[in-house]
């Protein structure tokens, strides 16, 4: 369990209907592939050493012996392995029969959860054979020792911090799951044994009802259903698996394959999405205490690298090409409609803004025309302005330029070069030295020219700053820091640019090339003069690293709470072949130096919408103080 994940799969055997012996050899031989591999956590079916199938023969108290025999044989298969393993089978406990979920851990059967919901419905007639477990407190008698039988029962490895709790089938689908109280009582995982059949759309209601409850209890849920050895009088079953992750599907088997679902579960990001989330009302104590749950401690996880853990490089941006459009078009309606409603407020008559030719200005100047559509007002009260200055290239120029006359906003341009070196006379500057000060001056002239265009058209100036670069400070303080309204504050840079193309795409004409012509253009602020031929000197990833390894890095920082540690090595798997360990380790301590150091830009930011699940503002989403130390996660990083 290296960072903090558990390596689980759920596995359909096939079986012989009313075979124990045979079911247990098939079990048997799935627990030994799945050990080489290093899973920690194994989930069988629902009956899975009975078969779901066996109608009245479930009465049969040959039956019942043979499959209590069978569980002693699984379990003592498990003897040496670090592994939890749940199978499924009837138990007869006093003059009721149970249908049970044994977990069995290094030869022990730990407990037995026997299913407290049972249909009696429509293809199922479970109360005909079995009782609920609501209220069961006891101990089956084994071969060797006692498990205890109940309905609530949590398998712990204290160590890792992991706990693992059951339901049977049905129980997910009623209104109030077991599992809820699972969860509240500490446990970060969930498995289900069932034994649901194939229905034309019950797949798709799977998904939606898993995704739903491992989201609203921010769990992890491992469904294992029954397979197509079950009996086929009635029903057909296909092994169709899944595991979700606080609501997103992991992994899952195609229906009537005999594929093992497998997926790495990072149970630390559960943990600290509950931590944030007040509303969950966790257990305390260690481990809780709760009347009739059976707390049952095991060492069933090991240290085994990563292997199946797919890690998106790009966790802000959607991949699917007709989800990324329907996306952009809703972030871009937000966008609009925040300022749409702030213009209103104040009654501004115009909305000013700088124009650079770079992305974020565009996005910015984009958002501010939708938002004038939408209140019903010309994009000629829309007051763009560009500003050259030394770093100014004659491309972002010509960019700027044509697209502010493209979208027919009024145009104003304003050459800074002469009053900025006024202003370095005055303050005694010497403007050969092309250092903070150089560039900075440039950066709050500019601000403060938006500033009193705004007063004096009746206006409010609109930042252009994103997320990325409020992550790293990567703005001048009270310069373009500064604005009456942030429309991209909360747009990371890596998705910036799809929002930009989205809009190409749906405005074409003159719009769509100018905007094609900016997507292709170097990322700079251009505050230091062009290189000899022209062209773009200042460029933005070399200073800082690349857009995509600081949105990587902010995601797992702020959004999952990772460690240094663990964003390093799910950073390795999602840039392998891109970027060596060596450079991503350098940018991320540099990550994790801007981010401190720069949290006093962040405590006085403008108002800006949060439209998706990060967010640096101070009034809500990140506190944080200005004069916080890093030293602990730098000294992490640096000695990786």
């Amino acid at each position: 369990m290296k960072h903090q994940f558990l390596k689980a799969a759920a596995v359909s055997p096939d079986l012989k209907v009313a075979d124990p012996a045979y079911n247990a050899k098939k079990i048997i031989e799935l627990i030994e592939k799945q050990a080489e591999k290093g899973t920690e956590l194994l989930v069988f079916p629902e009956l899975g050493i009975s078969g779901y199938t066996c109608g009245d023969l479930f009465l049969q108290q040959t039956l019942l012996d043979g499959c209590l025999s069978a569980l002693e044989e699984i379990a003592a298969a498990t003897k040496g392995k670090k592994m939890l393993v749940y199978v499924g089978l009837p138990v007869a406990f006093g003059d009721k029969i149970y249908n049970c979920a044994a977990a069995i851990s290094d030869g022990t059967v730990l407990s037995f959860t026997a299913k407290t919901y049972l249909p009696n419905y429509g293809e199922f007639y479970e109360q005909r054979h079995f009782t609920s477990g609501r209220g069961l407190d006891g101990y089956v008698s084994l071969k060797n020792g006692a498990a205890s039988i109940s309905a609530n029962s949590i398998v712990y490895d204290k160590e890792h911090d992991v706990y693992v709790a059951c339901e049977i089938c049905e129980d997910i689908w009623t209104a109030a799951p077991p599992s809820i109280e699972h969860c509240r009582h500490g446990a970060t995982v969930i498995v289900n044994l069932s034994a649901s059949n194939e229905l034309v759309g019950k797949r798709e209601r799977r998904h939606g009802i898993l995704s739903a409850h491992s989201r609203k209890n921010i769990c992890a849920y491992v469904y294992c259903s029954s397979g197509v050895g079950e009996s086929t009088s009635d029903m057909v079953f296909a092994g169709n698996n899944m595991i979700y992750e606080n609501g997103d599907c992991l992994a899952e088997t195609s229906p009537f394959s005999d594929e093992a679902c497998e997926a790495e579960i990072d149970v630390g990001y559960l943990i600290a999405s509950r931590r944030r989330t007040t509303s969950f009302l966790g257990f305390q104590g260690d481990p809780p205490e709760a009347p009739l749950y059976r707390w049952s401690p095991a060492s069933f996880v090991t240290d085994a690298p990563l292997t199946l853990r797919k890690v998106d490089p790009t966790p802000f941006v959607p991949h699917d090409g007709t989800q990324r459009k329907e996306r952009a078009q809703l972030i871009l309606d937000m966008q609009a409609h925040a300022f749409a409603r702030r213009i209103s407020h104040v009654h501004a008559k115009t909305a000013v803004i700088g124009v650079s030719g770079g992305l974020d200005s565009t996005l910015a100047l984009l958002v501010i025309c939708r938002a004038f559509d939408l209140l019903g007002k010309s994009h000629e009260d829309v007051v763009a302005i560009t500003m050259p200055g030394f770093g100014t290239t004659l491309k972002t120029k010509n960019n700027a330029n044509a697209l502010m006359q493209a979208l027919g906003v009024t145009v104003r341009t304003i050459n800074i070069s002469q009053t900025v070196l006024r202003h370095f006379k005055d303050i005694g500057h010497d403007p050969e030295v092309t250092n903070v000060v150089y560039e900075n001056s440039q950066a709050r002239y500019r601000t403060m020219i938006l500033m009193d265009v705004a007063n004096q058209t009746g206006g409010l100036v609109v930042g252009t700053g994103d997320l990325s670069e409020l992550a790293l400070g990567w703005c001048t303080y009270n310069g373009d820091h500064m604005s009456m309204y942030a429309v991209n504050s909360s747009i990371p840079k890596t998705l910036v640019k799809y929002l930009v193309d989205a809009e190409a795409e749906r405005l074409g004409g003159r719009v769509e090339i100018v905007l094609k012509s900016i997507l292709g253009t170097e990322i700079s602020p251009e505050l230091l003069p062009p290189d000899s031929e022209g062209k773009i000197a200042q460029k933005t990833e070399e200073l800082v690293g690349p857009y995509e390894l600081i949105d990587f890095y902010l995601y797992h920082f702020v959004r999952r709470g990772d460690s240094p540690a663990k964003t390093l090595a799910l950073a390795e798997i999602a840039f392998a072949g891109k970027y060596d360990r060596a450079t991503l380790k350098k940018w991320l301590v540099d990550f994790y130096k801007r981010f401190f150091a720069q949290q006093f830009k962040r405590n006085c930011l403008p108002d800006g919408v949060k439209v998706g699940s990060v967010s640096l503002s101070p009034r809500a989403d990140w506190r944080m103080p200005s004069d916080a130390s890093a030293a602990l996660w730098i000294e992490e990083a640096e000695n990786l």
